[in-house]
């Protein structure tokens, strides 16, 4: 049986005060809308749209949104993708555009606190269905339940949630400041002019072999023990543990299995993120690389692994990659083997190389106090947003 509800609140289905927007855009262009939002551009935990994708380059994406509706990620539910539009645009299917079906029941800056909420997400998780990319869909979504309390509580909830937010966005911006103080370190590298001991080599030259490419295999709907990395592994800032596919374990798949150590490099990939490279960290031998990406093995009497990976993350490194990067397709580019190969770049000996990543090591690991604290901060917030919500 049901504990009672303090005097005004509603036990209340999602569907029932959250209506999922219908809105269609054919033409996003000639609709005067210049923005597009994947799931890629959508952080978990995070509910303001930090990037996007221009419509111009391309984007099959209709759905459209508009300011103050909510954008909840339905595949992988379990990455806590919400955010708040704060732009007109289109987004991924794979994306609900929510709103308030009347803010006079449901304050609509309420919303996104709730879609934020432990329970909400355990719901959606717990009715997402397949293996590979498991998915929620709206009928189970306006099927959760949650306490809804009467209009002058939501105020005070609001507010609270507000002040829960405004402590993680103190702690996001110290961690963005971090991670510039980080990309100042690796911009100086790049740059080479400062570093009287370099010398200039092109890639090929850094490596012992030539750049080992990945391998294709169709996804399974089913675990079969052996997983393949997804567009997504590799970032701006480096490797990214999660989007791991599961495929068929074929002798060209087990060929390309990785170990901790590994640099790769992303030859194929929208227009942004080509040229990402990052080094496997995983302790884990059931991963293999995509074909969309290519091993890099350095010759370690020449250049440490690391080094080079902070080299290739250099922005005049990200320059020359942009540049490099071909393709037919607005939105997709590859890299040239050869043209990779070719690129220039100014390497120090192997002890001033040390004394860099030791630098570097110790701006991540204050990096990764930060993130720690933003964790916690976050984790505060859901919880500050579910005890409101309890209206017993």
């Amino acid at each position: 049986m049901a504990a009672p509800l303090k005097s005004g609140w509603r036990r209340v289905k999602f569907g029932d005060v959250v209506r999922l927007s219908k809105a269609r855009s054919q033409n996003p262009l000639a609709d005067g809308l210049e923005r597009y939002v994947g799931l890629e551009h959508l952080e978990p935990g995070d509910l303001r749209i930090r990037s996007w994708g221009n419509v111009a380059d391309g984007t099959t994406f209709t759905n459209r949104f508009e300011p103050g509706q909510v954008l909840f990620g339905k595949r992988r539910a379990y990455q806590r993708k919400v955010a708040v539009a704060d732009f007109a645009g289109v987004c991924s299917g794979d994306i609900y555009v929510l709103e308030s079906k009347d803010a006079d029941v449901l304050l609509p800056e309420l919303l996104p606190f709730i879609c934020q909420t432990d329970a909400f997400f355990e719901h959606a998780v717990g009715t997402s269905a397949g293996s590979l990319s498991p998915r929620t869909n709206w009928t189970s979504l306006a099927d959760f339940v949650l306490l809804l309390p009467p209009m002058l509580r939501q105020k005070e909830l609001i507010k609270l949630c507000r002040a829960a937010y405004e402590c993680v966005q103190s702690i996001e911006q110290a961690c963005q400041a971090f991670g510039s103080v980080i990309q100042a370190q690796k911009d100086v590298l790049g740059d080479g002019a400062s570093l009287l001991k370099a010398k200039e080599y092109l890639l090929s030259a850094l490596l012992v072999r030539s750049p080992e490419s990945g391998c294709s295999a169709p996804p399974k709907d089913a675990s079969t023990g052996h997983f393949v990395l997804g567009l997504a592994s590799l970032s701006r800032r480096g490797y990214v543990s999660g989007d791991f596919k599961a495929v068929e374990p074929s002798s060209k798949m087990l060929a390309a299995r990785l170990t901790p150590g590994d640099l790769l490099i992303s030859r194929s990939n929208t227009a942004d993120r080509v040229g990402y490279v990052g080094i496997f960290t995983d302790e884990r031998n059931d991963i293999s690389f995509p074909d969309t990406m290519m091993r890099l093995k350095s010759n370690p009497s020449l250049i440490d692994p690391r080094y080079l990976e902070a080299l290739l993350q250099a922005t005049p490194a990200r320059e020359y990659l942009m540049r490099i990067a071909a393709g037919t397709s607005a939105s997709m580019k590859k890299i040239n083997r050869a043209n990779l190969l070719n690129m220039p770049l100014r390497v120090p000996p192997l002890e001033d190389q040390r004394v860099f990543l030791s630098t570097l090591d110790t701006f991540r690991k204050a990096m990764s106090g930060q993130l720690e604290r933003l964790e916690t901060a976050r984790s505060f917030a859901r919880k500050a947003a579910a005890m409101a919500l309890d209206g017993g």
